[in-house]
């Protein structure tokens, strides 16, 4: 976590435009079988493992991992950094009660923090209008709390015209700072079972999407490890 965050820094302080997003098990499994949302996560300059599940998946195959870096930590970790550098950010995505209560809880917990600018999550109408606020508002970084892959493709789509030197998606972490989803516990994060805590608390929404990509996941990772033992 401290690496990436000083590498974020760095990169911000110097004007090097930097590209960021995590990868868990689901957004795998669909780059397989997106070809834009595989190129816009390629394009990016720094990606971090977010779901413990690519965590396992990974040393399981004989992969010298660490570790994870949450989005949704990381996400505070850099807010805190920007409040101690003086670079303002820009937040844009989810609902409009949801972002404006995150916004309160951003600041109230960064009282120097610079927020040049916030925005809902509906402007596909006329995302060139989106783009050039973002550009007008002085931003340095752009935390982008939409679906994957609209965040991931969106990002992509703009970086050149954002006019930020950070961009980072960082899907429903806004619904976490509002309170209006809750993290699993730590010991469901460590064993990789955040998906199922989201399931219980979302099962109407979640339950077939968790369930046909971690089967997926978990086909791909065994395909791939009787390969290496019959190799």
């Amino acid at each position: 976590m401290s690496e990436t965050v000083e590498a974020i820094r760095t990169a911000v302080a110097d004007r090097r435009f930097t590209q960021h997003v995590v990868v868990n098990v689901a957004k795998l499994v669909n780059m397989r079988k997106d070809p834009q949302l595989n190129e816009s996560v390629h394009s990016c300059d720094i990606i971090n493992i977010d779901g413990m599940g690519v965590v396992l998946g990974a040393r399981f195959l004989g992969h010298a991992v660490p570790g994870r870096v949450a989005g949704v930590d990381l996400f505070h970790e850099l807010l805190a950094m920007s409040s101690t550098n003086g670079f303002p950010v820009f937040l844009l995505g989810a609902k409009e009660d949801v972002l404006d209560q995150a916004v309160q809880k951003v600041q109230a917990q960064n009282p120097r923090l610079k927020i040049a600018g916030f925005h809902h999550g509906y402007f596909w109408d006329d995302e060139a209008a989106m783009v050039q606020t973002i550009r007008a508002s002085g931003a340095r970084l752009l935390f982008v709390a939409i679906t994957s892959p609209k965040k991931e493709n969106f990002i992509n789509r703009w970086r050149d015209q954002l006019g930020v030197d950070f961009v980072m998606g960082v899907g429903g972490t806004f619904d976490v700072v509002a309170g209006k989803v809750k993290r699993a516990p730590q010991w469901m994060q460590n064993w990789g079972l955040e998906w199922l805590y989201r399931v219980i608390q979302e099962p109407g929404r979640m339950w077939k999407r968790y369930l046909t990509t971690n089967c997926s996941f978990a086909w791909l990772v065994c395909s791939q490890k009787l390969k290496q033992l019959f190799r």
